[in-house]
């Protein structure tokens, strides 16, 4: 018994150093005085005050964060309408529907960012051609920009959203929904009283997981932002000129904040799931 745990402390061990110790390097040498990867030349913020007076970076940032944040809250509400609308299909047409879904989660990211660019050019063409026979004239063509680089996040968000609620939708009893409209609440006081609260964690979850694909999302970004910049294009440009040590200390900020966030959301979900045991300790007591 005692070999078997010290093995199993061992591979967890292993496997955490592993995943974690690139990243536990990375944040320390970028407080690290020198510019050098190998080298430890003392303590200092300086990487950090280069960084936020570097206006490229934090106007990349400033796209990324909102392009996340929009495509995230379209993504969310319309992928929950999906997943409520695709759980009450049939069994076939909803399994046939959910195949259909993972195909951008499993479709390699060149192929979606090449295939959303060809698309957003033929609608470019046909609606400029259109437009400009409308008017008897010739019109500026549309361009790539944020409108396209926000559709393209939209697009490769919405499928996690649908995986997140969708389970969680099949877990409801229905009985609960059918309850409160004999109670008297009409079907949209239902699902919002009654439904949307037991899916409240499911949304969440969806949302951050599409804030953080969305930010961190370099390959169909690249090919469907035009002159655009979010912070991976940005960091991409960097790199190819020479690695600099402002990039060790964008990616601990990032780091820190993605995990803040993670924090933050199993905070409210174990905060929530106290509240409901003692909610149903009391109603034992009381019964």
């Amino acid at each position: 018994m005692k070999k078997r745990r010290a093995l199993s402390t061992a591979c967890f061990v292993l496997v955490f150093s592993f995943l974690y110790l690139p990243i536990a390097v990375l944040i320390a040498f970028s407080f690290n005085e020198s510019k050098s990867r190998s080298v430890w030349g003392g303590f200092s913020l300086k990487w950090y005050e280069n960084l936020f007076r570097n206006e490229m970076v934090l106007k990349s940032f400033a796209v990324s964060l909102v392009i996340a944040a929009a495509a995230a809250t379209v993504a969310t509400v319309v992928g929950t309408m999906a997943a409520i609308g695709i759980n009450s299909m049939g069994r076939r047409a909803r399994g046939a529907v959910m195949a259909v879904s993972y195909v951008p989660v499993i479709n390699p990211e060149i192929i979606t960012g090449v295939s959303l660019m060809l698309l957003f050019v033929v609608m470019r063409t046909g609606a400029g051609s259109a437009l400009s026979r409308l008017l008897g004239r010739e019109t500026q063509p549309f361009g790539f920009g944020l409108g396209t680089l926000l559709i393209a996040h939209i697009t490769f968000c919405l499928p996690y959203v649908i995986f997140n609620v969708g389970p969680k939708l099949r877990q409801l009893d229905p009985a609960i929904y059918d309850a409160a409209l004999d109670l008297g609440c009409s079907p949209l006081q239902a699902f919002f009283k009654v439904v949307l609260p037991q899916l409240a964690p499911a949304i969440l979850s969806a949302f951050l997981i599409s804030l953080t694909y969305s930010i961190d999302d370099f390959i169909i970004s690249y090919f469907t932002s035009g002159t655009v910049q979010t912070l991976p294009i940005a960091i991409y440009s960097m790199t190819k000129k020479k690695v600099s040590p402002e990039i060790n200390a964008l990616s601990a900020i990032l780091f820190t904040g993605i995990l803040a966030i993670i924090l933050l959301s199993n905070a409210v979900d174990s905060t929530r799931e106290r509240r409901l045991r003692r909610a149903a300790r009391k109603e034992e007591g009381k019964a």
